[in-house]
């Protein structure tokens, strides 16, 4: 009794670790196939800034290319990911938004047309707790430009969180509420020209 005790309590423990090496086991293949089938999606975000304040908001995403995050009041920033280009939109400002080569922020490896993870030099690190995959990426023919850590949870695959460190070194990590996939959204708020003509702070 006691042997067949020990017997069924190891082979619990054995399923257990199999269903955590499970999901340990997500594959670079399977997360560039999850970005890639990610057309559309929107939801809510809180932002973590470098110097520890909070910034929440909604965002949305078109994939290749597009990303919008609208910031609440009191912030009331607005940035744009359009054309090629990253436009950010500041209200203490009455300048035109500053605006730089979208590829050349960390962004960019997650809104290209085809991701490749499993691409020579673009993953420097993968870990995984049981329940969550972290990856963390960068241009592998442009490193200096920074790097992006990106979460995700399985069954099914879902992005939770990514934490940008730019060219200087500063990290802004954004934590993904309620992202939903799917559905359309209007390629107006991808434009930054409507943006800058209608921008009021």
């Amino acid at each position: 009794m006691t042997r067949r005790i020990f017997i069924f309590a190891m082979t619990a423990l054995l399923a257990i670790y199999a269903g955590a090496a499970s999901a340990q086991q997500l594959s670079l293949g399977q997360l560039s196939g999850y970005l890639n089938q990610l057309q559309t999606a929107q939801g809510g975000f809180t932002q973590i800034n470098a110097d520890g304040t909070l910034s929440t908001g909604t965002i949305y995403i078109k994939r290749p290319g597009r990303i919008r995050f609208e910031y609440n009041p009191p912030e009331k920033s607005l940035v744009i990911g359009q054309g090629g280009q990253l436009a950010i939109f500041d209200p203490r400002s009455n300048q035109n938004p500053e605006t730089y080569p979208l590829n050349q922020t960390p962004l960019g490896i997650i809104l290209q047309r085809n991701v490749d993870l499993g691409r020579a030099r673009m993953v420097t690190n993968q870990t995984s707790d049981g329940t969550t995959t972290t990856i963390t990426a960068q241009d592998p023919d442009n490193p200096q430009y920074g790097n992006i850590q990106l979460v995700f949870t399985a069954n099914p695959i879902e992005l939770r969180q990514w934490i940008v460190t730019d060219d200087t070194g500063t990290q802004t990590t954004v934590i993904l509420n309620d992202l939903v996939s799917g559905g359309g959204i209007n390629d107006r708020k991808f434009n930054i020209v409507a943006a800058t003509r209608d921008w009021r702070p």
